[in-house]
């Protein structure tokens, strides 16, 4: 169906009650009941998380797009730093001297997950902080990772792989995606785990990802329906309470069962995203608009500046001049009239808006207006 058509449907009485009833059959179909989801993709436990883990180190092997020594001075500090651990002492002369091209200062990046023991491998993240061009084909030597407590949790060293290439030549470069970070799969052995809490307390806490006291209660219930009664109780719209095991065994047995019970969500609240910087608009489930109606015309403002040479009379006294000469023009387009009738969902507007030719951000603008108005039922959220 062309775009126009959308907009033509608003302006005809008959076709618009067909345009409405199935506006309205698809707004019934939005609104269906949520589908069961498994506890375990609502919540989390309380205790059992990831720890964030950062590092300084530095990457070897670089052909020539490393670091510039005059720059980043503290990139030769660091690869002086490392020659005196190993035993190596330049003369001042030549440590004052040193110009790496194939070294390069970067951080480290790598989230350690719950449980993690000594031994096991963990993925990370090298990002270049000076001004090297490419990681690529470089090495990463042996470098300690730290918590937020200062501890040292894991040590990374490997091979970086990097996820793009790049040529340059005569002036003139090409580049696809970024050469200044890569990872190291399995670059990092865990030496430290992290205590936990997962086997203390008479009680585990369940964490919802997204707040809601109909979806706490239905969980609660579910769990007290497969344990027994008074074995959940929901706090708040965010968390729940939970009676576990002692044992560490039965504890995971226990809680592997309730993670797997089906529980129905439910239903998300009216809500509109705004992505003003990239004029993205997202409309959520059950968004609907009351009567109203839209007038949106786009007013453009040209400013034309030329410059003019006055040349004064020969037998006068002045002196040549350059004088500008400015025009302003102001043009405002046509401002098309539409009318929404109530229930109406967004998603109808959002095409005859279309149909008209409105822009991103003349859809934002008009989106953000409707809510002033009270026309739209839902939330607004501008990121």
């Amino acid at each position: 169906m062309p775009n126009l058509s959308v907009l033509s449907m608003f302006r005809t009485p008959r076709l618009g009650a067909l345009l409405l009833a199935a506006l309205l059959a698809g707004l019934g179909t939005w609104a269906a009941p949520a589908r069961a989801m498994a506890i375990r993709d609502l919540v989390s436990i309380e205790g059992v998380r990831s720890n964030q883990l950062v590092g300084y180190g530095l990457v070897v092997g670089l052909s020539g797009t490393g670091d510039q020594a005059t720059q980043v001075p503290y990139t030769t500090q660091s690869l002086l730093n490392m020659f005196q651990r190993l035993g190596i002492n330049l003369p001042a002369s030549v440590a004052q001297n040193l110009q790496p091209k194939d070294l390069a200062a970067v951080m480290i990046t790598a989230s350690l997950p719950a449980f993690a023991l000594p031994g096991q491998k963990i993925n990370i993240t090298v990002s270049a902080v000076g001004n090297a061009s490419s990681l690529a084909g470089g090495t990463l030597l042996m470098t300690p990772l730290k918590g937020a407590d200062g501890q040292t949790y894991a040590v990374a060293q490997g091979s970086v792989v990097v996820s793009g290439y790049g040529a340059s030549s005569g002036g003139t470069s090409t580049q696809v995606n970024f050469l200044t970070a890569g990872t190291v799969a399995n670059g990092a052995t865990v030496e430290r785990s992290v205590p936990d809490a997962f086997d203390q307390g008479p009680t585990l806490t369940l964490a919802l990802d997204t707040p809601s006291f109909g979806t706490a209660s239905s969980i609660a219930e579910r769990i007290n329906q497969s344990f027994g009664a008074n074995t959940a109780v929901a706090i708040n719209a965010g968390n729940i309470q939970v009676q576990a095991p002692r044992s560490p065994g039965a504890r995971t047995a226990f809680l592997g069962r309730m993670e797997a019970l089906d529980v129905s969500p439910s239903e998300p609240p009216a809500k509109v995203v705004i992505d003003a910087r990239s004029g993205t608009v997202v409309l959520g489930q059950n968004v609907t608009l009351g009567a109203c109606a839209v007038a949106h015309g786009n007013l453009s403002v040209s400013i034309d500046t030329k410059y003019e040479v006055s040349q004064p009379n020969p037998l006068g006294a002045g002196q040549t001049t350059v004088v500008p000469k400015t025009t302003v023009k102001a043009k405002a387009g046509k401002a098309d009239l539409l009318m929404f009738r109530p229930g109406v969902t967004l998603d109808a507007v959002v095409r005859a808006l279309n149909a008209v030719g409105a822009s991103p951000q003349d859809l934002i603008a008009i989106v953000q207006a409707m809510k002033q108005a009270g026309a739209l039922h839902a939330q607004l959220d501008v990121i």
